[in-house]
C-alpha cells in the first residue's frame, strides 16, 4: 500500500508546483478599493513575509499550516458559484508561482484579481492588479507600472506623505485609494477626510465587508 510519501514522489514537479497552500476561500463581496460592493470569489492564499504588524489575518503568514490545493481544486471550488471574478489574495500571493491558477481562470471567463503588496516579482495573467505597499517590505520597482489601483493603509499621519512618494510611482491612469487601518479609523478619518478633499486626485477606502459584517 503506497504511503502519502510515496504517492508524491510520483507526481511530476510540474503537478506539485500547481498545488498551493489556500487559507481560505468564500465567495462574497469585495469590502475595499475601485471594486467595493462587486461580487466576487476570494481565494486567500498561506504564505506572507512582510509582516504588518495591524495584519488581521496573521494566520495566513505560515504556509505550512494550510493545506494545498491544485489549480484544478480550485478552479472547480470557484465554478461551483456564480463568481465571474476571482480575487487571489494571502497573505502575500506572490509568494507563489500564479501563472497557471490565473490562466485556467481566464480560460474558463473569471477574472483575475490580485491584492499584493508587490514585495515579490509578479506571476500571473490578471485583469487587475491592487498593489498595497508596506514601509515593512517595500514592493518591487517592477510592479508600480502594472499597477491598475494603488491602495495604501495608513496608519499614522506621516503615512500620507509616504502614500504620495509611492503615488509618483504608478502610471497616470491608475486608481489611487488612501484606507484608514481598522483599529484606529475613529482617529484617522477626519485627517484623512481633509486630506482628500486638498488632494482629489485621492479616493477613501472603507473596509465595507466589516461594517456590515461579512468575510
Amino acid at each position: 500500500m503506497s504511503t502519502s510519501l510515496d504517492m508524491l514522489q510520483t507526481q511530476s514537479p510540474v503537478a506539485l508546483q500547481r498545488r498551493l497552500p489556500v487559507m481560505e476561500h468564500f465567495y462574497t463581496l469585495q469590502g475595499e478599493g475601485a471594486h467595493t460592493g462587486r461580487a466576487a470569489y476570494f481565494i486567500r492564499l498561506a504564505g506572507c513575509d512582510v509582516g504588518c504588524v495591524w495584519c488581521d489575518v496573521k494566520e495566513s503568514w505560515d504556509a505550512e499550516r494550510h493545506p494545498g490545493r491544485t489549480v484544478e481544486e480550485l478552479m472547480a471550488i470557484v465554478q461551483a458559484s456564480p463568481a465571474t471574478t476571482a480575487v487571489i489574495t494571502g497573505g502575500e500571493p506572490l509568494m507563489h508561482d500564479l501563472l497557471s491558477l490565473t490562466e485556467t481562470l481566464q480560460l474558463a471567463g473569471i477574472r483575475t484579481h490580485l491584492e499584493t503588496s508587490g514585495s515579490h516579482p509578479l506571476t500571473g495573467a490578471w485583469d487587475w492588479v491592487c498593489l498595497s505597499p508596506k514601509k515593512f517590505k517595500a514592493p518591487l520597482p517592477a510592479v508600480f507600472p502594472v499597477a491598475n489601483e494603488l491602495k495604501v493603509v495608513v496608519y499614522h499621519r506621516s503615512d500620507l506623505a509616504w502614500a504620495e512618494q509611492q503615488a509618483l510611482a504608478v502610471q497616470g491612469d491608475c486608481q489611487l485609494f488612501l484606507q484608514p487601518e481598522w483599529s484606529r479609523k475613529d482617529l484617522l478619518l477626519p485627517v484623512m477626510l481633509e486630506y482628500i478633499q486638498s488632494h482629489p486626485r485621492w479616493r477613501l477606502s472603507l473596509q465595507m465587508h466589516k461594517y456590515i459584517h461579512i468575510p
